[in-house]
């Protein structure tokens, strides 16, 4: 039918993102989809016809959307609690903040929908919001149950994230005597420099040696798996490595290498193997 796109996409529990891509999929396809499901006399082809099931596709299209994104940001192989409860706070933040826009029959956080809405002149919007309203309360109040204190959250360890921001000892917890080595750190400009250019974890490995104790308290805080990514990646790399045709292979080693984000030194390796020679 000359669409952008050359088929439909199937939804698996097994792919957390397929169900965004399915629903902004449908959405974009949903005229050309109609007229194949008129062709084959389904009953389905009402949906399609209903303005208010259109709505509720693209505010669905949307939010998965949004929940995608939140997800993908939340994975990697550098990531720790701290980062990842500030991302949390910061999306039931947005949650809060898109349930005031709704509530003033407002659609623009909303992409997808606020775009149908304009080309198709909906004259019902003010129920559309009551049920978006609704929803995003109730997905609101679940992150909250499921993360309890995650908008508390302690600014006590504010100093481990960054020890370079101002006034950043005044919540930070510590005893007198780490306060006062924290403000020593906090004013080392060179260290400040450094830490613009390495990650968290780096940094505060790079001072152990001068600053031991505060290094030990900041890597309890940033060691700690904040999700369960390197799981998921090791299970997937095996079923990459050890396939049926190689069962019998010991993947240990390759394991390693396959979920690790630091460069083998392959000089190194090298050195150590003793060339093959021809006889």
């Amino acid at each position: 039918m000359g669409s952008e796109h050359q088929h439909l996409l199937l939804h698996t529990e097994v792919r957390w993102l397929s169900r965004g891509k399915i629903l902004n999929r449908l959405f974009e396809l949903r005229q050309e989809v109609h007229i194949f499901i008129l062709e084959q006399k389904s009953a389905f082809s009402s949906l399609f016809e209903n303005q208010d099931w259109e709505c509720r596709l693209a505010y669905l299209a949307d939010i998965f959307d949004k929940l995608n994104d939140l997800n993908l940001s939340m994975q990697g192989f550098r990531t720790d609690e701290l980062s990842l409860n500030s991302k949390m706070c910061a999306f039931i933040k947005k949650l809060e903040f898109w349930l005031k826009k709704v509530q003033r029959n407002s659609v623009s956080v909303f992409p997808t929908l606020d775009k149908f809405a304009d080309d198709s002149e909906i004259d019902n919007l003010n129920t559309i919001c009551n049920c978006i309203r609704e929803h995003l309360t109730k997905l609101r109040d679940e992150l909250v149950s499921y993360f309890p204190s995650i908008m508390n959250q302690d600014r006590t360890q504010d100093w481990i994230q960054n020890p370079f921001v101002e006034d950043v000892t005044s919540s930070s917890g510590l005893s007198d005597k780490l306060t006062e080595n924290l403000i020593e750190l906090a004013s080392d400009r060179a260290l400040e420099l450094k830490f613009q250019n390495v990650t968290v974890s780096q940094f505060w490995l790079e001072v152990k040696g001068e600053y031991k104790e505060l290094s030990e308290i900041a890597m309890s805080a940033l060691l700690p798996f904040g999700s369960t990514y390197l799981c998921e990646v090791s299970f997937s790399a095996m079923s990459l490595i050890k396939t049926k045709h190689r069962n019998r292979l010991s993947v240990q080693n390759d394991l390693i290498i396959a979920v690790s984000d630091i460069e083998p030194r392959f000089d190194n390796i090298l050195a150590k193997k003793q060339p093959q020679v021809s006889h």
